[in-house]
């Protein structure tokens, strides 16, 4: 295990060359504006069309104040504003896209320094060596663009494009490439990280690699990164995404196709990305497949035997176009000045191979309990492991992203297009994935960060997203950040 002095150093303020900048705030007064405007950091103005643009949440059902905002354009920006952020006794809370379920990019609490980042978004590509830098307010769908454009490479990452990379690198990545190509954090091969006292550190597997690591899976707990460094691989030409909806009319039915689609997960072929998406009204197995459409129909066909799956679309295309459709028609390059905004609740799950038993809850529990819920609602389930997974191809503690061996991935999701979400609209949701997990043995689920349930208290938060990998990580967390700087209300503690 790599040691952790020469962090620690830097910790202590041994060593580093951006050591001056707290000779600029030593002899600090006044307030946190006064501080931000000494050190020449962009500050938001409250009431303005850009601040109310910057402390907006992607979920509307949570909505928190900031004690102010930054408008940060450069890594000095963010490294100042961490540091007055100290001065003050105030959390910093790095906001990359804002398009948290939980609202973390604002802290998920009110009253933290938001450093909104969204306007540090280059993208360069070096033709080369195939390795990229982002910053780290880049959203996917610039980054994807940007490493098209430049040299027709990519990684493997998300379908949503407003997302930022920060939260989405630094905690799992999960996308419709993932079983093919792995997570996005596995692209990940190096990180410009601001510290929880302001100073900077480069990291990677051989610099400060016990940080690269926690920051791989963890990343929000432990700093604040301005830049990644990403290996990439050739944008494929060819490859076809499709809709197979199934008519399972009747619970009966219905437990078949489940049962078919958990088996078919486990061997699953490498080149097939799908899903199982359940709606109110609707079913469809959905998903990309790196081939064209007859490669995809025979990689299929044992499933819609099993599933009486119809295939209404089929449809081949470049790296690109995938992009477009799973994207949902937004417009992929997006930069600052994100607005799409929803009203719901989430949690998530997951699990190991469902018994027969859990399989049959998990059924019952849809038909005779869900479809009662008028809201418009869904289930996600992502066929994540399996034999042939690249996210499960890495050891479970390879980096602090713990749930590589699980194979179904699920997110559930319960909105309202408009006015208030009800006080006990949760239950619904809550129950269902309840009613999975009950009578499973702990280490047999798990859930997601990034599709984080925001009623967690911190301690099973902690237990939920990060299982084995945890006393490590609060291990890391108390000697980068022993203070807990970098605080949010489901985040990593340092270890007592």
């Amino acid at each position: 295990m790599q040691t952790l002095a020469p962090l620690l150093a830097l910790l202590g303020l041994a060593a580093t060359s951006h050591a001056a900048s707290f000779a600029r705030f030593s002899n600090e007064t006044g307030t946190l504006t006064d501080c931000l405007t000494k050190a020449g950091v962009p500050i938001g103005e409250s009431g303005t069309p850009e601040y109310k643009i910057d402390v907006a949440s992607f979920n509307l059902r949570l909505n928190y104040t900031p004690a102010a905002v930054v408008a940060a354009s450069t890594a000095q920006h963010v490294q100042d504003a961490v540091v007055c952020a100290n001065k003050f006794g105030i959390k910093p809370t790095a906001k990359c896209g804002g398009h948290s379920y939980a609202s973390f990019g604002l802290g998920g609490e009110d009253g933290h320094l938001v450093i909104e980042m969204s306007r540090m978004n280059k993208v360069v590509l070096d033709n080369v060596t195939g390795i990229a830098t982002a910053e780290g307010g880049t959203r996917l769908g610039h980054l994807a663009m940007e490493l098209y454009t430049q040299g027709k490479r990519a990684i493997s990452h998300g379908t949503c494009p407003g997302v930022g990379v920060g939260g989405h690198l630094l905690h799992g990545g999960y996308g419709m490439s993932s079983h093919t190509h792995g997570l996005a954090l596995d692209y990940v091969i190096g990180a410009t990280v601001v510290l929880a006292n302001g100073t900077v550190v480069e990291c990677s597997e051989t610099q400060h690699g016990e940080l690269f690591w926690a920051l791989r899976g963890a990343g929000a707990s432990m700093g604040i990164v301005t830049e990644f460094r990403l290996k990439t691989f050739e944008a494929p030409g060819q490859l076809t995404y499709f809709v197979a909806p199934v008519q399972w009319p009747t619970e009966a039915r219905a437990l078949v196709g489940v049962t078919a689609v958990q088996e078919f997960a486990k061997t699953m072929p490498a080149e097939l990305n799908m899903r199982l998406f359940i709606a109110r009204r609707f079913v469809n197995l959905e998903g990309l497949f790196y081939g064209d459409k007859e490669g995809l129909k025979a990689a299929l066909a044992p499933l819609v035997a099993k599933t009486n799956a119809t295939l209404a679309l089929a449809t081949t295309g470049d790296w690109m176009e995938q992009i477009k459709h799973f994207g949902g028609g937004s417009n992929i390059d997006q930069g600052h000045g994100y607005e799409e905004h929803e009203t719901f609740y989430s949690t998530s799950l997951y699990t190991k191979e469902l018994n027969d038993e859990q399989l049959q809850n998990f059924v019952g529990y849809w038909f005779n309990q869900a479809k009662n819920n008028t809201r418009d609602w869904y289930v996600q389930i992502d066929l994540h492991g399996g034999e042939n997974s690249a996210v499960s191809a890495p050891a479970a503690d390879s980096t602090a992203y713990a749930h590589r061996d699980y194979l179904l991935m699920y997110l559930l999701y319960d909105r309202v297009d408009k006015g208030e979400y009800p006080a006990e609209g949760h239950t619904v949701m809550e129950n269902f994935a309840g009613n999975i997990t009950q009578g499973m043995e702990r280490s047999d689920w798990g859930m997601y960060i990034n599709y984080p349930n925001s009623r967690l208290d911190q301690k099973d938060a902690q237990l939920n997203y990060w299982g084995d990998n945890l006393p490590k990580l609060q291990a890391i967390k108390k000697d980068v950040d022993p203070e807990d700087v970098f605080h949010f209300p489901q985040g990593v503690m340092p270890a007592v």
